[in-house]
């Protein structure tokens, strides 16, 4: 996913007070909350509304990752090559989240969720014009870097509009949006590009976005609760250092950005070996293995039961163990069992995210945008580092290289889970000692 620079410094903006719960008067003089919540009036339409946003997220930013053996092949170059067109997408909005994110705080998370995607579609039209593997690169840097304004925008929305109880659900269903759009994205182009080439399935991928992005406008309701903040550098830095002193936040933008360096090193690298021997799969074929993107979507949307149940931390270490258990698997010289790999890495990464990016949501009470910002960010990066990493180690070791990264991230994050369970436990011990 790229350097760890934010462009913070460069950026301007403050951040907008926690948005109180806006509360009316009923008839017999109770207060009613009325910010959005499952069943009640508006919710699904925003609920589609950032599903589709997702769709069209991960469809663009990972348009060229099926393809990159034909890229490799057009361009006559090797798989880290070739591997740039995803890590400089991914790149490019780690680097641009922040300080979109600050836009948003001033002009608004709908107005700049807007504006991002519709770039990052005009973008995405000039994609297939590449002439040389130069050029590509650059112009996936400027689609991510459009692209930065969907995520926090999107998270910053959630944690505003929709009520505390629902929050999980909700980031869920756009987890899975984004688990929809790079499957379907990945399915789309490995099938086009078997019958016309990797350009023409790019193009595809660009004009379904652009009926994304124009639904999404129309669908999304008018932000209520949105208070703007001003443009103050001195502010922006000021929630920042905050959010970066807080030691729940920090691990769970480590835990982030391991995950996705799991997803990005398997997920970038997977073709490549898809296509060699013993396999020798057709890119149509190799299109079609990214179906079990849909079990992304279930575990991403059933994120909030699996918290109910087994807590937080719980829930991650099942993910950690489950995307472990599939890169075991993945290394077998046997389809199915390569398969079912992929269904568990999938599984665990897309859980593990929803739980990481919902408890950021939920734990920053001031300066939301920032908070997903600052995560959003370093989960990108890890996604630009995973799949160089990733693609590195295949070009040195095989398969078993990439899965070695995998494997190196997975016990990071089962680390982080666990120097956070002994924090939750002394924090529990002191709590009635200060208290007295």
């Amino acid at each position: 996913m790229s350097p760890a620079s934010t462009g913070a410094s460069t950026t301007v903006v403050a951040t907008s007070p926690a948005p109180a719960t806006d509360t009316r008067a009923d008839t017999s003089g109770s207060a009613v909350d009325t910010r959005l919540t499952p069943g009640g009036p508006g919710y699904r339409r925003m609920s589609f509304a950032l599903f589709l946003a997702g769709v069209a997220t991960f469809a663009l930013l990972y348009s060229t990752q099926a393809l990159l053996p034909l890229i490799s092949g057009e361009f006559g170059v090797a798989a880290s090559d070739a591997s740039w067109t995803v890590a400089a997408a991914t790149g490019g909005l780690a680097l641009f989240v922040l300080p979109m994110s600050a836009l948003s705080e001033r002009f608004g998370r709908r107005a700049v969720m807007t504006g991002s995607l519709a770039v990052a579609v005009a973008v995405g039209l000039l994609v297939p014009f590449a002439p040389s593997l130069g050029v590509l690169v650059v112009l996936r840097a400027v689609q991510g870097a459009a692209l930065a304004g969907l995520p926090a925008s999107a998270q910053a929305y959630l944690a505003e509009e929709v009520r505390p109880k629902a929050l999980v659900t909700a980031i869920g269903l756009f987890v899975a949006g984004n688990s929809v759009g790079g499957m379907s994205g990945r399915i789309i182009t490995g099938w086009v590009a078997q019958a016309w080439g990797w350009r023409v399935a790019v193009a595809v991928i660009g004009v379904i976005a652009v009926g994304c992005a124009i639904a999404f406008r129309l669908l999304l309701p008018a932000p209520k609760h949105f208070t703007a903040g001003s443009l103050r550098p001195r502010i922006l830095l000021g929630t920042v250092r905050d959010h970066l002193a807080n030691p729940l936040l920090r691990r769970l933008y480590a835990i982030g950005a391991l995950f996705m360096t799991v997803f990005g090193g398997v997920y970038t690298v997977i073709g490549y070996r898809l296509t060699e021997a013993p396999f020798g799969l057709p890119q149509g074929i190799i299109g079609s293995i990214f179906l079990v993107y849909l079990v992304g979507t279930v575990s991403a949307s059933t994120a909030g039961r699996l918290v109910g149940r087994l807590g937080r931390r719980g829930a991650l270490y099942l993910a950690g163990g489950t995307t472990t258990a599939g890169l075991l698997l993945s290394l077998a010289p046997s389809l199915p069992l390569v398969l079912l790999g992929l269904v568990l890495i999938t599984a665990g990464f897309f859980a593990g995210h929803a739980v990481a990016s919902s408890a950021v949501s939920k734990t920053a009470t001031q300066g939301r945008a920032q908070a997903s910002a600052l995560y959003q960010s370093m989960y990108y990066i890890g996604s630009s580092v995973g799949s160089t990493v990733g693609a590195t180690a295949f070009h040195a070791d095989g398969w078993g290289g990439t899965v070695a990264v995998g494997l190196l991230a997975v016990v990071g994050v089962v680390a982080i889970t666990v120097l956070g369970s002994r924090a939750a436990r002394v924090a529990a011990r002191t709590a009635p000692v200060a208290a007295h």
